[in-house]
């Protein structure tokens, strides 16, 4: 037995050395074109013994080498299932990722099972025979996942496994990114080497709305809102409208509205595109700032009223001040490149921005203006169907104190809140002010000196809205004496002139008799 074993050995192992003595020698003198016919028709004489078919995602892909939105959503479903079952992991932080990635190694091979099917996924590299120059070596490695499959499985992988692998990897990306908060670039830095539309950094604001100052039930009603919205894709297709809402948040400075924003991006997961309008040059460039922004995430303007003038108008000059101009080389020199620097984005291209067939381009969106006086914008931008949900953050309420107090001070009541109801009911004061009082000073400072020292701004802006409206009557009086006054000299003067007629004609009767 021991003979017959050594035997079967031997004969397979020089079979093996057989086999990879013709493969050099087919390497070596069979000609490239020939090569190629051959390789083609062995390999389908063996699809007729084996029974597996196999799928390739590759990393880089397009004429520009981008990397694959499918080979990134592999790599994120396939990270979980990595750490379980893998023998060898690479362990990195992904360039989106706020947390510590494993990933399987190269050539390593995991199996997954979908509906009672076995499947293999192995990640493949390949190092080209030509070597070329590079700055980054590891640009050369090409990276592949092979899926395998036993052929019978044909249909159902095709049809559902792979689109199942695609939701879960993207479902995956997004609970393991970093959120972002971009702003945009001038259109000087979009070309060359360091083109970029948007510039970021990590977004880590710890706004929620647990701890945002508001009523309750104006604060649940805006995150059903928003819930509703994130679950109204299929709505949204159903209606025919495009997957995007925008809020209108308006009230006076201080009152929260930036803190709003970041509670709803905190809430949804999303990022935000802090939009400055001054930085762009043109409608055009405006189109191509949306196009570069991705679903998911919050476009914000804020003060809107301040960012540009929409009227679409431009300001007349006097005609003086052009025949200088004119005269003045060095002075239209330097009107025509301030002209060339300023913003030309106008009303109908930030309406077309917002509700316009670009804007339909991605999904889940959520577009924000923000102003302190919503009366100075143009009806047009801020109709239904543009600004689709208005919010109006007003000065504290006792209701928005006590959460503030919770925050700050970790209080749920004490014994001077009543007095701080009482005051803030007859007076005005803002969140802003609110938590500036309630936070502590020094190291040693208590809850009690906190609220004290709230209660005496209280007081003091009790007195100074009192004062004000003391001076404001006095100007009202002293207005409509100075109306009566004018009035009755207005009347003085017009008896005068219909008197002075009839005493011309006394006089000239008088000199006629003498």
């Amino acid at each position: 037995m021991m003979m017959m074993g050594g035997d079967m050995w031997a004969r397979l192992g020089s079979t093996v050395a057989g086999l990879m003595f013709a493969w050099a020698m087919f390497q070596q003198y069979v000609p490239i074109h020939l090569r190629g016919y051959v390789e083609k028709y062995t390999h389908r004489l063996m699809g007729y013994f084996y029974p597996y078919i196999q799928i390739s995602i590759h990393e880089l892909t397009g004429e520009r080498m981008k990397c694959s939105e499918a080979y990134t959503a592999i790599e994120a479903y396939l990270s979980s299932k990595s750490s379980e079952r893998a023998r060898r992991l690479k362990a990195d932080i992904g360039k989106d990722s706020k947390s510590m990635v494993l990933s399987m190694d190269a050539n390593e091979e995991i199996t997954d099972e979908f509906k009672g099917i076995k499947l293999w996924w192995t990640l493949n590299t390949s190092i080209p025979k030509t070597q070329s120059f590079s700055f980054y070596p590891s640009a050369d490695v090409k990276r592949y996942y092979t899926l395998t499959f036993h052929k019978l499985h044909r249909k159902l992988i095709t049809e559902t496994y792979l689109d199942y692998v695609l939701e879960e990897g993207k479902a995956v990306g997004l609970r393991n990114r970093q959120r972002k908060l971009f702003t945009n670039n001038r259109s000087d830095n979009w070309y060359g080497y360091k083109r970029s539309v948007w510039s970021h950094v990590v977004f880590e604001h710890p706004a929620t709305f647990q701890t945002l100052a508001m009523d309750p039930e104006k604060k649940q009603e805006i995150v059903d809102d928003l819930v509703t919205f994130r679950k109204g894709k299929e709505y949204y297709a159903k209606v025919g409208k495009a997957w995007k809402r925008g809020y209108l948040l308006y009230g006076p400075p201080g009152t929260g509205k930036s803190t709003m924003i970041a509670a709803m991006a905190n809430f949804l997961n999303y990022d935000i595109y802090d939009l400055e309008l001054t930085a762009v040059k043109d409608n055009t460039e405006l189109r191509k700032l949306l196009i570069e922004t991705s679903s998911k995430s919050i476009i914000v303007i804020e003060d809107i009223d301040c960012s540009l003038d929409l009227t679409g108008q431009r300001k007349k000059t006097k005609e003086k001040d052009e025949e200088e101009e004119e005269k003045d080389p060095i002075r239209k020199r330097e009107k025509e490149e301030k002209s060339s620097k300023e913003s030309k984005v106008t009303l109908s291209g930030l309406l077309n921005f917002i509700d316009g067939l670009w804007s339909a381009c991605g999904g889940e969106r959520l577009i924000i203006f923000t102003t302190n006086y919503v009366e100075k914008l143009d009806p047009a931008l801020i109709r239904r169907g543009r600004m689709d949900k208005h919010i109006k953050l007003s000065y504290c309420s006792f209701e928005g104190f006590k959460v503030l107090a919770k925050n700050y001070l970790d209080l749920n009541s004490h014994h001077l809140f009543g007095e701080i109801c009482s005051l803030m009911e007859e007076t005005e004061i803002t969140p802003a002010d609110v938590a500036e009082n309630l936070m502590p000073k020094t190291i040693t400072g208590d809850a009690e000196t906190c609220l004290e020292n709230l209660i005496r701004t209280l007081k003091m802006a009790k007195e100074e809205a009192r004062l004000k409206a003391v001076e404001e009557m006095k100007e009202k009086e002293t207005s409509a004496k100075t109306e009566v006054k004018e009035e009755s000299l207005a009347n003085g003067e017009a008896k005068d002139k219909e008197t002075s007629p009839k005493e011309d004609a006394k006089d000239d009767e008088s000199i006629k008799e003498e």
